[in-house]
This record gives structure tokens, C-alpha cells and sequence, in this order.
């Protein structure tokens, strides 16, 4: 388990904006990058996992309004910030 996460705890800059701008952005919106994404890449092989219970919690907070899972950024700043 750390052999992982020493190599997944640095993520490029260009994966956190996209992940910031996808968290951000309405549902449509992800819709629309993810078929983005399956057009472009062949992902047919990749295995779905169902979230554990603590994902689930976090989605959860997230659904009823915690402020601790809200975005901290808006669409329009995400937007703003990538220069688009």
C-alpha cells in the first residue's frame, strides 16, 4: 500500500485543473467531457468499482449540502483561471 501511495500522491498540474473544472461543472457538462474522454481513449477494459462506504459518505455530504463538500471555486472562476 505505500508502494502506491508514494506513487500517486503528485498529480500534474493539468490533471488537477481538469479535475477541478470537472467537479465543478454541471452534470451535462461532465456528460460531456466524459463522452470527450471515451471517444478519444479506449476505455472499455477498465474495470467499474463500486465505492466503498466512505466515498459514499462523501457523495452523500456532498448531495445534502455540507459546505465542507461544496466547490470552493465557482464554473465561471475554474473558467477563468484556465483562461477559456
Amino acid at each position: 500500500m505505500d508502494r502506491f501511495i508514494k506513487e500517486c500522491d503528485y498529480m500534474s498540474n493539468v490533471k488537477e485543473r481538469i479535475f477541478g473544472a470537472v467537479t465543478i461543472m454541471s452534470d451535462e457538462d461532465a456528460e460531456k467531457v466524459w463522452n470527450l474522454i471515451q471517444a478519444t481513449f479506449l476505455l472499455n477494459n477498465v474495470e467499474e468499482v463500486t465505492p466503498d462506504p466512505d466515498e459514499i459518505a462523501a457523495l452523500n455530504a456532498y448531495h445534502s449540502g455540507d459546505p465542507d463538500y461544496q466547490p470552493a471555486m465557482s464554473q465561471e472562476e475554474v473558467l477563468k483561471e484556465l483562461g477559456l
